[in-house]
């Protein structure tokens, strides 16, 4: 249970596909194709390749520990290929690695600049983080998260090792929340549709799993977020302690504090909206739902009419 701060941090990232879909030209097909991809490159690069990992190196590997926790070095992976004997390799995986990280903070930097555009367009930021220019950009979002990542020199500190985990429990387990707000969010939704007289005929793209995999995925977030409340407060093989809490369970009263902050900044004490009041047509480009309707319904057909091979493939893929 003490890894699932890593592991949420490990699996963060797949939620982008829809703060990708505000920018693309059409939504309505990449989305759909981006979330299918999504969920085999989980399984391919992310289960597949652990499980491989898993059999070719020993869980109490010595260079697992003895090198820092951000050092490339550690990485199961290049461990892995130096069991194998394999000479040149082990360099060209670090730079695997690298570049890896550099996708990483470059999706970040996507990421966080347009979520601070937005949350200044709702007035839940500072207004000049909504600022937008000709090219589309939200320019100060992106250098005020620039500067923000200058704390990756840190990692010249000779405290690297303990400034990385309190930054891993900062922001850890805030996917789950993450997600959790997600599942949420989609449960209120079609509720909202059911209760306004609506249906998903009008969506051009729903998720396959649906009110049930949204219940689950709330249920399972809330579970983890416990287990790891437990060995926060009472951890393996020693004594309470704050650091020790802290150190895990960091994201949690972080998120709190923000959240009752703001309530106290707006005086908006309102924790709850009823379905028949939820807005949901607010920021859809396609307003005339007939024609919407028709459109799904057509490809629908179309999809129908193909081999089953093909079926088949675009159904998960």
């Amino acid at each position: 249970m003490t890894v699932f701060v890593n592991a949420a941090f490990a699996f963060s990232g797949t939620e982008l596909c829809g703060l990708a879909a505000a920018e693309t030209q059409n939504p309505r097909k990449s989305l759909p194709k981006a979330c299918k991809q999504v969920f085999w490159r989980i399984t391919i690069f992310y289960v597949t390749c652990l499980t491989l990992v898993g059999l070719l190196v020993r869980y109490d590997d010595k260079r697992l520990f003895k090198t820092s926790s951000v050092d490339a070095a550690a990485s199961p992976f290049v461990i892995a290929i130096v069991n194998g004997g394999i000479k040149g390799l082990p360099s060209v995986m670090n730079v695997v690695i690298m570049v890896a990280v550099l996708s990483v903070g470059n999706s970040s930097v996507f990421a966080s600049s347009r979520t601070l555009a937005a949350l200044a367009a709702s007035r839940q930021a500072p207004k000049i983080l909504g600022y937008i220019d000709k090219q589309g950009r939200p320019l100060v979002g992106i250098i005020v998260q620039l500067i923000i990542g200058l704390l990756c020199f840190l990692a010249a500190s000779s405290k690297e090792g303990d400034i990385f985990e309190w930054m891993l429990a900062l922001s850890g387990l805030s996917s789950l929340f993450s997600w959790g707000s997600i599942n949420f969010c989609l449960l209120r939704f079609r509720r909202a549709l059911y209760v306004q007289g609506r249906d998903t005929s009008e969506l051009a793209f729903t998720s396959q799993v649906g009110v049930v995999g949204a219940s689950w995925g709330i249920i399972l977030n809330v579970v983890v977020l416990c287990l790891q409340f437990w060995v926060a407060v009472w951890p393996l093989g020693g004594s309470p302690n704050a650091e020790h809490f802290f150190s895990i369970y960091l994201s949690v009263p972080v998120i709190l504090v923000f959240y009752v902050g703001h309530k106290l900044w707006t005086r908006n004490w309102r924790f709850y909206i009823r379905a028949k009041d939820i807005d949901i047509d607010s920021g859809r480009r396609e307003l005339d739902l007939e024609l919407v309707k028709q459109e799904v319904a057509e490809e629908k057909a179309y999809y129908a009419s193909l081999p089953i091979y093909r079926r088949i493939y675009h159904a998960w893929c």
